[in-house]
């Protein structure tokens, strides 16, 4: 089976302090992957590296069959990349129709590709089509998520990246935005999914990798991940 995104042993820096070390992996079309670790473990970098927000000093990156290790999240977006960064980043003084409509803009698209897309995504989140003109610093957290999610869908994407979903949420709605994700998947969308929420990530993926201080240290199915003594000590507290 051909990986529809390969990473090969990136290397990445901050002002050239490396943080990442050589991670390897890849993501199947149709598949649920989760990325796990601790704070400062690399995973948001990965991700922003895979995003094209920032470049790899060494290794590949290869999406769909096309070499996208220096391509810019501008062109990435439109390869059917798509990336919901931690923290949502939403357009705080902008409406939430307004921030859906920029995330179908970032692909292209007409006047009615746009409505059609915003259909889906109120059929999807229906709290966003009754809060579509109210401005987005104004919901609830949870719905604030909701919305960063969905303008990420208004792309189109083949494969979606979500980074730390359940971060600052109520425990209330974490299951509500894991059960949102399965709903995202059955749609036919490919996702990464960056959590320190182990257990629960590790339930609705299919397989995962384990970072620490910028390498993989474990890697396979969610349940041989779930069943690991020294990962269930280590990310769940057992």
């Amino acid at each position: 089976m051909t990986a529809m995104l390969e990473v090969k042993d990136i290397h990445c820096a901050y002002d050239h302090v490396p943080v990442i070390h050589g991670i390897s992996l890849h993501v199947n079309e149709g598949e649920v992957v989760a990325i796990l670790g601790a704070n400062g473990a690399g995973k948001s970098t990965m991700m922003r590296t895979i995003a094209g927000l920032m470049h790899p000093t060494a290794g590949s990156i290869s999406f769909d069959g096309s070499d996208i290790t220096k391509m810019p999240a501008s062109r990435s977006i439109k390869q059917g990349l798509s990336y919901v960064p931690e923290g949502r980043r939403l357009f705080a003084k902008l409406t939430v129709r307004e921030n859906l409509e920029l995330g179908a803009f970032s692909s292209g698209g007409g006047g009615d590709c746009v409505a059609e897309r915003l259909e889906e995504m109120y059929e999807l989140f229906p709290i966003l089509k009754s809060r579509s003109n109210q401005t987005a610093e104004t919901m609830s957290g949870g719905e604030q998520q909701m919305c960063a999610i969905a303008r990420g869908l208004m792309s189109r994407p083949k494969l979606i990246m979500l980074d730390e979903l359940s971060l600052g949420l109520q425990p209330s709605l974490v299951e509500r935005v894991f059960e949102t994700v399965v709903e995202i998947r059955k749609r036919g969308v490919t996702i990464l999914l960056v959590e320190q929420m182990v257990q629960e990530a590790l339930e609705i993926a299919d397989r995962g990798y384990v970072l620490q201080t910028g390498r993989v240290v474990h890697e396979g199915s969610s349940q041989e991940l779930l069943d690991s003594d020294e990962v269930r000590k280590a990310y769940m507290g057992m």
